[in-house]
């Protein structure tokens, strides 16, 4: 960089600019004046070259240049245009080929964090602190957090990882990366944009960091209130959205008025029209419509119907409460979850639910309200066209690039994190039926759930038909291969997305309080490394439920083509259900022959 010569100084005040000091002002070597036009200097501000044009749209090229603006103490890169600053330009780096028009004030204060470190309560909306938010977050590191944040040593080490990750790579002001477009927008305050992001026609962004990427940019559309959050790759905020304290993951949408506080979304959530509070919503959680309110739950694999609400003021002492909807479960419309309940994998709830549920053990099924009983039928939503459409859409409908994906998604739907309760949750239903005074219309309870007895024995059909279709596709894969080791063969954990054993999970929590683990990175290897052996921990978890399952002292081969027989045919006859229910919904006159004839043809 060089100061600026006299005869540019001469021909710049002839263009309308004006400067404080024109000896504050460097300039790239082959720069030339002849470009910007009405603007006025404050402090040291650096320019780049304007030689050439950049594209607008297709079709639609202008000079760069910079008009009609003041900028104090700023840097811009190469080839920029910016024009028509209705204020000001402050303490900014900006990089080459960027497009900044109508916008009205960028600025950065002293002692800016653009979002990094805030500390976020999420589920207990009255309680403490338990995700820190940055950059690189992924949905296990939050989910990790979340569950450990009670625990002083663990929750203490996280921190301080968080901050040196953060105190590593936080700029010194607020920086504009390269091709970054920003117009018609009134107010950028101690924001970072990332490369090829987009900000068109928002109102204010303040205390944000975008990160975008040539491959998944970042796209913040109109009337958008954006503040102390951060955004990752892929993901579009839209059409008057409002976020505060939230951190918004890879390729997410939130939209249509969608107004989020204190809430985390990770990779492909999509919310539009309603509002959340203190929500975990992990990989896939879906809410599309007005009403739904998502208010201290953790979700994955979720699709809320319109007017979902969940209450998480159980009576007068605050809104202290809240609960889990585990992987893929729904919600009805009109559904009202009442706080505390925990709802098993792949549920349905229907109705004001009020009793406070824990449906853990049985998966799959049916949760109703039916005045102030919560009905459960255990098990039935194993076979239906709705489950089944589901979890063939979640790894087609990843729209994250293929290589920068930083939280892991495991879409397998009978894994042992599911299998643990189906296994569980079958001997749970033989004993309630054993029990029984009155099999034909008798009815039990379980945990605020009211369940027939003719309910129950159908669960159990239901659950043998998922652990042979499990053990069967496990045997096909692994054969007659001995387990390595026992790891995986205890209680699986679902770290939003990430599947893994327990043990692991507990034993990174130890590595972190004797200091073993020491920064991000390292974690983020250990949830890497616990992915890669998937298959592994899966193999020794199925050949240990085999063993109980079909009561055997070890496995030949002949034992695994049982297992791959029974599973066979336990997958012919889900698939049998699911034709029935399809062609059910065709009798009742809901969707044309044509429809059926595509689904059924879909069947795998």
């Amino acid at each position: 960089m060089r100061s600026l010569t006299v005869d540019e100084i001469s021909i710049l005040e002839r263009n309308g600019c004006r400067a404080d000091d024109w000896t504050g002002i460097n300039v790239a070597e082959d720069f030339s004046p002849e470009y910007v036009r009405n603007v006025d200097f404050y402090g040291e501000v650096t320019l780049g070259v304007f030689d050439k044009s950049i594209t607008m749209e297709e079709g639609f090229s202008r000079h760069s240049g910079i008009s009609r603006a003041v900028l104090r103490d700023v840097t811009i890169g190469d080839n920029c245009l910016i024009e028509n600053i209705g204020n000001y330009i402050s303490r900014y780096d900006i990089g080459e080929e960027c497009i900044i028009a109508n916008v009205g004030t960028m600025t950065t204060t002293e002692g800016a964090t653009f979002g990094q470190g805030n500390a976020v309560a999420v589920l207990n909306e009255a309680g403490d602190p338990n995700v820190i938010i940055y950059d690189g977050l992924t949905s296990q590191m939050a989910s990790f957090m979340m569950a450990h944040s009670a625990e002083p040593q663990v929750w203490q080490g996280l921190q301080q990882m968080a901050n040196r990750y953060i105190a590593d790579r936080r700029p010194e002001r607020g920086t504009i990366g390269y091709r970054v477009k920003i117009v018609n927008t009134s107010e950028i305050v101690n924001t970072v944009i990332d490369d090829d992001c987009e900000i068109n026609g928002a109102t204010c962004l303040s205390d944000v960091t975008l990160k975008g990427s040539p491959e998944a940019n970042v796209y913040v559309g109109h009337d958008v209130i954006c503040e102390n959050s951060i955004v990752q790759t892929g993901s579009s905020i839209l059409d008057g959205a409002k976020i505060d304290n939230c951190f918004i993951g890879e390729a997410c949408h939130i939209g249509r008025g969608f107004s989020a506080e204190s809430s985390v979304f990770f990779a492909n959530s999509y919310m539009d029209n309603g509002e959340s509070c203190a929500a975990f919503c992990g990989p896939f959680s879906v809410s599309h419509h007005k009403a739904s309110l998502l208010i201290g739950v953790e979700t994955s694999f979720y699709n809320a119907g319109s007017a979902t609400n969940y209450s998480n003021h159980a009576y007068k002492m605050g809104p202290m409460h809240y609960g889990t909807l585990r992987r893929g479960s729904k919600t009805a419309s009109g559904a009202h979850l009442l706080m505390p309940a925990t709802i098993a994998p792949f549920s349905m709830c229907m109705g004001k639910i009020q009793s406070h549920p824990d449906t853990s053990l049985l998966p799959f099924s049916y949760v109703i309200a039916d005045g102030n009983t919560t009905r459960l039928a255990p098990g039935c939503n194993l076979a239906t066209v709705g489950t089944y459409r589901d979890i063939m859409k979640w790894p087609k409908r990843d729209k994250r690039p293929a290589g920068g994906r930083r939280s892991i998604v495991n879409t397998q739907w009978l894994s042992p994190y599911v299998m643990q309760y189906v296994a569980g949750g079958r001997k749970l239903l033989e004993q309630m039926c054993s029990n029984a005074a009155d099999e034909e219309n008798g009815e039990t309870c379980h945990q605020g759930c009211t369940i027939r007895v003719s309910s129950a024995r159908k669960g159990i059909s239901y659950y043998d038909m998922a652990l042979r279709m499990f053990l069967g596709d496990a045997a096909a894969q692994m054969g007659d291969k001995l387990p390595t080791s026992t790891i995986g063969t205890g209680e699986w954990a679902d770290l939003s997305g990430l599947l893994a054993p327990k043990s692991e999970i507990d034993q990174m929590a130890s590595d972190i309080s004797n200091g073993t683990i020491g920064d991000i990175e390292a974690m983020e290897r250990r949830f890497a490394d616990i992915h890669l052996h998937y298959a592994e921990y899966l193999w020794n978890y199925a050949y240990s439920l085999a063993l109980d399952y079909y009561s055997l002292d070890t496995i030949t081969s002949d034992d695994i083509d049982m297992m791959v027989n029974n599973g066979n045919e336990a997958h012919a006859q889900w698939l049998s259900r699911i034709r029935k229910d399809a062609e059910k919904e065709y009798r009742m006159g809901d969707v044309t022959e044509q429809a059926l004839a595509d689904f059924l043809a879909t069947l795998q």
